[in-house]
């Protein structure tokens, strides 16, 4: 049921834009119970495009996002990359079309723009989902094992659909409980990882991660994350105390210091 997300864009991959959609998008997978396996920043080059998510469809992903390269210009290539790779042509929505004319008062028999009328195509497939904030929906097809869900790249936009769309479906196909927890403890990285193994391995459904780079020098403390999932509420609060507290054991067992808000 892993989860893939792919930031189509080249002024990503250049460095041009910092990619905050993905960094948000890992967060509320992780809070709402997903699994996010990878994360994969895309030129927006139609062969490499449609490498990478045939590749993502051929590793059974249950779930995979884009964002970006639904917008009117041509280097916005997401729904002819999808459309070519799942066998289908592109084709004008007539549900967004009506949406674009209510929205912007036209008369039924107007005809819409270019910049329009290309981000109200859609493979022939595809269901499509109303943007809340912004022209381009969020648009879904079913494939093989996977679902593939693209969404528009600007952060508001991208928010405002993951919200109304992508978060129950997340919901409703994990259903996981999520419990995290920080401690400190006075190690450095190569003495502490190995004890963050032997708790991994004892609770394989708990996951640790040292912060290094926030490893404060004067009082030689390092933060480490616990994070806790279970399908059950209180199993993923009783994993993750006893995870904790196997793990104070082996610190202090090592002679060194461990602390925890509880």
């Amino acid at each position: 049921m892993a989860i893939e997300l792919f930031s189509v864009g080249t002024e990503l991959v250049l460095g041009q834009i910092q990619d905050t959609n993905a960094h948000w998008i890992a967060q509320q997978i992780l809070q709402n119970g997903g699994e996010l396996r990878r994360v994969t920043m895309l030129r927006d080059d139609f062969d490499e495009m449609t490498e990478a998510i045939s590749s993502a469809i051929q590793r059974e992903t249950a779930l995979i996002l884009t964002t970006g390269g639904l917008g009117p210009t041509p280097d916005d290539m997401t729904v002819a990359v999808i459309a070519s790779l799942i066998g289908t042509k592109p084709i004008v929505s007539n549900e967004t079309v009506a949406e674009y004319k209510k929205r912007r008062e036209m008369p039924e028999d107007d005809i819409l723009n270019e910049a329009l009328t290309k981000m109200a195509t859609i493979p022939e497939t595809a269901q499509v989902y109303q943007n809340p904030a912004g022209w381009a929906p969020c648009i879904s097809v079913e494939y093989k094992m996977s679902t593939i869900m693209m969404m528009p790249g600007p952060p508001r936009e991208m928010k405002a659909i993951f919200d109304a769309y992508i978060q129950p479906l997340i919901i409703d196909r994990y259903r996981d409980e999520i419990s995290t927890a920080r401690v400190y403890v006075s190690m450095f990285e190569a003495e502490v990882s190995p004890l963050m193994q032997k708790v991994m391995e004892r609770y394989p459904d708990v996951y640790l991660k040292a912060y290094v780079s926030l490893r404060n020098t004067e009082g030689n403390s390092m933060p480490i994350d616990f994070v806790s999932t279970s399908s059950e509420s209180q199993e993923t609060e009783e994993q993750l105390k006893s995870s904790i507290d196997f793990f104070r054991e082996l610190v202090l067992e090592a002679g060194k210091s461990f602390s925890y808000d509880e």
